[in-house]
């Protein structure tokens, strides 16, 4: 049997298969340049594999095609599903989608009134100077007003004109949209309106009807809403996608990544849970990966092509309720992490007067200028031009045929003429080695920030964490990012370059779901929230399909202080004090002070149901060198770091042993990443093939 996790990125999918196939292993094996193959208990394997996410003249769809290709299966046979146990997987469909604007076309529908409610948002100015405000774009494209109301209280005070709704919603079908947003006052606790049109929508055909109390069935009419339509945008795209690839797997179990961290099934996949859905995978990977190796206190830093994302953990998930990603609002739980346009596609450009990393990426088409599409200088190609990336240590699969290695030629030519447009412009004798070497510094300078952001703006001290390392890109920079930061350890997993991949196949199911509160903490509102939470962990346990004995109840409170806005997550406890007391640390810690005087208001419930999944054993290798014995490197190459070149050792990561030490400057190579072991660094490998680099 077969077992798939597959991540889409934006570069590159990353595929990490598990087989008992003997067959499959065996035709792999022939093509080592190509497959890792690495054997485990019990006479399974894993396959590790790496293709571009588009490459349209080859194939449709990459994790389809990933499978195909393991199997060995020409793109016009279908798949032998039988074979197959499981699929799950992350996707950045949805993510693209809205980066792009190319959503369904939706209709909001809202109470009158309050058409322009989610364009005026809070007001927020980002930009307090600007003297040019440039609202966001909307992802609705017409608004039907609904002379409805409820009060907070719940009495109907204008019931819902049925016939005229029925009218203007006909109207906006024959143009052809077929999304409908229902957004209504108060409707997270009287929902009956919403109720109502969305029956009269489904009875006129729309075939996208998302309804905020069941989205988002919380208080703020803004968030809620931002939330919905959000949701109505992408949920037909994202059904799209997961049905063409259903389409090609009939009969087998497919699992889709959450924002959250969880995995669902793919029928209950919701455009509002799916925008971080590949970058989840990659913080689900590195936690349990690192808890495995014994790190409590974690940094993930996952550096891909296109994008780092950076994220803390202390113990459990951090999750944010509010967030913005790609100018549209959302009010749904989602994994805190903080996403930069920094990656190995980064472009690295010259403005007349200083350097720029980013914002854009190359992408995998055409890619870095080294990929042989005619591309741009990228992050990439500084690491070539330093000799940290080598063409005979990476994937073979540039030029016509998918058969060229990196083109390092044409690297050193562009650096070559930007170092002179450079000394033209500022009269600065930079060398071509210099110029590449200042583009990192400020790449590393920029992910630096973001992991300061998450961990030392919180009142964190990140000396005290392992930085835990993945992404195609990551291992070329971690010791330059930890230098930076101060922190003294670094972990790289055997499969960090696939890391988001593999955590799909760490992932236990989850379902969340929420209840808005909006009264003051006390120990008689204890037994309300007791029967609120019975019934959202009812509603939860209806969504996980297969629920047995295995499952975890996560209880929390979101609280704040009365009169203010920013609230934070707490413990459910039965005991008022105990919440308290959890809440003033935090608030401590976050903000510096606390407020004795204050009351605190309970905002929201929720409800976490995880279903433990059945997870991958990782095998223990044998030392079979004399201790004394230093591993051997395969060759010494030039390499420019610390302002000058430095004669540096190539190891070859599969050579290495438990308890082999490797000493600063020295590059080690895998199939699928290259690390870089800066000046002071030390890398040491453990028994479970873990690669722990510690600063001397």
């Amino acid at each position: 049997m077969l077992k798939v996790f597959a991540d889409r990125g934006g570069t590159f999918t990353d595929i990490v298969a598990v087989t008992n196939n003997q067959a499959i292993i065996d035709r792999l094996s022939r093509h080592p340049e190509r497959f890792l193959i690495i054997s485990l208990p019990k006479d399974q394997w894993i396959i590790v594999y790496k293709l571009l996410s588009e490459n349209p003249e080859q194939y449709q769809d990459a994790a389809i095609q990933g499978i195909r290709d393991i199997m060995g299966i020409s793109s016009n046979e279908p798949i032998p599903t039988e074979a197959i146990e499981v699929v799950k997987m992350g996707t950045t469909v949805a993510t693209n989608a809205l980066l792009e604007r190319k959503g369904d076309r939706v209709v909001l529908v809202i109470t009158k009134g309050f058409k322009d409610a989610l364009r005026i948002g809070y007001q927020n100015r980002p930009n307090i100077f600007a003297r040019h405000i440039v609202l966001p774009t909307m992802l609705y494209e017409q608004v039907i007003e609904i002379d409805e109301r409820y009060d907070a209280h719940g009495n109907e005070l204008i019931p819902v004109n049925i016939q005229q709704v029925r009218n203007d919603l006909l109207a906006v079908y024959n143009t052809g949209i077929r999304s409908c947003a229902i957004v209504f006052m108060h409707s997270d606790r009287y929902p009956e309106h919403e109720q109502q049109i969305a029956q009269l929508a489904q009875e006129i055909g729309f075939t996208q009807i998302s309804v905020s109390h069941q989205v988002s069935p919380l208080m703020k009419l803004v968030s809620r809403g931002d939330t919905t339509v959000v949701d109505a945008y992408l949920t037909p795209i994202l059904r799209r996608y997961v049905n063409q690839v259903a389409s090609q797997l009939p009969g087998v179990k497919l699992m889709f990544m959450k924002s959250d961290g969880g995995l669902v099934s793919a029928q209950q996949f919701q455009g509002k849970d799916s925008i971080l859905s590949g970058p989840a995978g990659g913080i689900v990977g590195a936690v349990q990966t690192s808890k495995r190796a014994g790190f409590e206190l974690v940094i993930t830093f996952d550096m891909g092509g296109t994008s780092t994302d950076v994220a803390h953990f202390k113990g459990e998930y951090e999750r944010q309720l509010d967030s913005e990603i790609a100018g549209a609002r959302m009010r749904v739980p989602v994994l805190a992490i903080n996403t930069i346009a920094a990656g190995g596609g980064s472009i690295l450009s010259f403005d007349g007067s200083s350097y720029r990393v980013g914002p854009k990426s190359s992408g995998s088409n055409p890619g870095p200028a080294c990929y042989r599409r005619g591309g741009p200088l990228a992050v990439t190609d500084a690491n070539v031009m330093l000799g940290k990336i080598h063409p005979k240590y990476f994937p073979s699969v540039f030029g016509i045929d998918d058969n060229l290695p990196l083109d390092k030629d044409t690297v050193i030519q562009q650096f070559i003429q930007l170092a002179l447009d450079i000394q033209t412009a500022t009269l600065n004798h930079s060398t071509p080695e210099q110029v590449a070497a200042g583009f990192i510094a400020i790449a590393v300078e920029n992910m630096a920030n973001a992991i300061k952001k998450i961990s030392l703006q919180r009142g964190y001290d990140v000396s005290q964490y392992v930085l835990c390392c993945f992404g195609g890109a990551g291992g070329q920079v971690a010791c330059l990012i930890a230098n930076t930061l101060g922190m003294k350890k670094i972990f790289l997993h055997p499969y960090a370059g696939v890391l988001s991949a593999y955590g799909m196949g760490l992932a236990d199911m989850r379902a969340i779901r929420e209840g808005g509160v909006e009264q003051p903490l006390s120990q008689t509102l204890i037994t309300k929230l007791h029967l609120l939470m019975e019934y959202l962990e009812t509603q939860a346990i209806n969504e996980i399909d297969e629920v047995h004995s295995q499952v975890e109840i996560v209880q929390k409170v979101n609280l704040k202080y009365e009169g203010t806005n920013s609230t934070l997550t707490v413990n459910f406890a039965d005991e008022v004090a105990v919440m308290r007391q959890e809440f003033e640390v935090e608030h401590k810690s976050r903000y510096g002070f606390i407020q004795l005087e204050k009351a605190l208001i309970v905002e929201s419930v929720s409800v976490e149901v995880i279903q433990k999944m059945e997870t991958l054993e990782e095998s223990l290798i044998i030392r079979t060198r004399p201790l004394d014995e230093a591993p051997a490197s395969v060759e010494t190459v030039k390499m420019f770091t610390a302002d000058r070149w430095h004669n540096t050792p190539v190891y070859l990561r599969e050579d290495l042993q438990p308890e082999d030490s490797i000493h600063g400057p020295a590059i080690v190579v895998e199939k699928i990443s290259t690390i870089v072991v800066e000046p002071n660094w030390q890398a040491r490998l453990t028994k479970r093939n873990h690669l722990i680099l510690e600063c001397l």
